[in-house]
């Protein structure tokens, strides 16, 4: 049996790829949208991928089955309640998938999502007893899937399902099966996963949370409070998944002159811009949304920019295909090219340029503007969840959680200073990117977040 694991930081999205090499064909299990991957190491080594499959529709990415399936020709395999819309083999509990001497035994396990199942894995060149089991986002380490990703109204019900399967599905496996997770930290689709991207069932018994309740009504309360904020476009996401998304080809840089940009930007495409904060705060171009190339650009984007045509401003030409595939995870497809020209192209058929960012402040610097600050006394705005607001935030702070705050600019006034802070300043960095985009004339991001502010010994307020 051959095995290999793919993990994107930032998303925290961990695929497989899963094949007998002496019959030379394998399976990849919930592809990311970058399938070259799989590709190259089925090429090296001497696998044909014949099957693809999804333990359930994700709401954090967007799959790769499509395009895998185009490259490849393989079926793509899914749960019946899934009620996907693109060409699939229907899967149910107990199915048995064969790849030579390697089996998937399918456990239909919901929870995170009615269609979830999880893939028992035996290798019969050495037991008839699974080895491991790949648990998508139903079991993780340290952690079970959030239920509420299909809708709040439907995360109680989901939440006694995942209930039921972590009892009857996983702790009636023996101590050393390996658990193989869908995700790993940097996901939202739990409240607390684990770093390491590997675990057992004997280890995840008797140390993950989720695992030690017993009782079914304390697990839906378990389950269902002190949730992270949603993935962003978390529900066109999941459309797409369900309708097959659309297939990218292979992805080469293009680029685009000033002349070419303009048509774009008049029917309403947006400018992304993705260099170094540095540059950026130096000289960019009015109404440009500045998020860094970094891992966390696929978290980010989807609180900033709506789903538009979009023209990327980049460091290198080298970057483009990775900033594009970190967009075409999170379901940004229509990336039209990047803008070759300089800005002192820009400049001289005379279009603007302006200089001047998100300034980035620590949180003993905004408690000397709300204590001492007469009209330069910003607005502070909560962008966590409410019950992280609830635990203690800044006093005066407004709570609009991030999920929520494209929503609720307009009620915000431009010209009065916004301070935006969150946990961290990950979250309140992408809040802020979208205030200077729309044009307030003062944004700063708390560096630290509460968490700092916390560690300074500044005053808290509680709910």
């Amino acid at each position: 049996m051959y095995l290999q694991q793919y993990f994107i930081d930032g998303l925290g999205c961990a695929s497989y790829l899963l094949g007998c090499e002496s019959m030379g064909i394998a399976a990849v299990i919930d592809p990311d949208r970058d399938v070259e991957k799989y590709l190259a190491t089925a090429a090296k080594r001497g696998l044909k991928i014949t099957h693809i499959v999804e333990t359930h529709l994700h709401a954090d990415h967007v799959s790769g089955n499509t395009e895998l399936a185009a490259r490849t020709g393989a079926e793509i395999y899914i749960h019946e309640a899934a009620h996907a819309e693109f060409q699939h083999h229907k899967l149910e509990g107990g199915d048995t998938i064969t790849l030579g001497n390697v089996e998937l035994r399918v456990r239909f396990t919901p929870g995170h999502t009615p269609e979830s199942i999880s893939l028992q894995i035996v290798d019969k060149t050495r037991a008839d007893e699974p080895w491991m089991i790949m648990t998508g986002d139903t079991l993780f380490v340290g952690d079970a899937g959030r239920p509420d990703l299909v809708g709040l109204e439907a995360a109680r019900e989901l939440a006694a399902d995942m209930h039921n399967t972590l009892q009857s599905e996983y702790l009636t496996l023996g101590d050393g099966v390996m658990v193989l997770p869908g995700h790993g930290a940097g996901s939202l689709c739990g409240k607390s996963i684990g770093s390491v991207l590997s675990s057992t069932v004997g280890f995840e018994r008797h140390h993950n949370p989720a695992l030690q309740i017993d009782d079914r009504d304390a697990y839906i309360e378990f389950a269902t409070a002190d949730l992270p904020e949603q993935p962003g476009n978390h529900k066109r996401i999941k459309q797409m998944n369900r309708q097959g998304p659309v297939v990218l080809g292979e992805v080469t840089p293009r680029p685009l002159g000033v002349q070419d940009v303009i048509p774009h930007f008049r029917r309403g495409a947006a400018l992304l811009d993705t260099r170094a904060k540095a540059a950026f705060k130096a000289k960019h171009i009015p109404g440009a949304v500045h998020l860094e190339a970094d891992e966390q650009l696929s978290n980010r984007v989807g609180f900033v920019l709506p789903d538009v045509p979009i023209i990327l401003m980049l460091d290198d030409a080298e970057s483009y295909a990775r900033v594009v595939y970190s967009l075409a995870r999170v379901g940004y497809d229509q990336v039209v090219g990047y803008l070759a020209d300089s800005l002192e192209t820009w400049e001289a058929l005379g279009l603007p340029t302006t200089s001047g960012d998100v300034r980035d402040i620590e949180p003993t610097e905004l408690n000397d503007l709300l204590q001492h600050g007469n009209g330069d006394r910003p607005m502070v705005i909560d962008v966590r969840e409410s019950w992280e607001y609830a635990d203690g935030h800044v006093p005066g702070a407004r709570l609009i959680s991030l999920g929520e705050f494209a929503r609720h600019t307009d009620q915000l006034d431009p010209q009065q200073p916004v301070a935006v802070i969150c946990a961290s300043g990950s979250r309140s960095h992408s809040a802020a990117a979208l205030l200077g985009q729309k044009g307030f004339e003062t944004v700063y991001n708390v560096v630290g977040g509460t968490v700092g502010w916390m560690q300074q010994g500044l005053p808290l307020e509680r709910d």
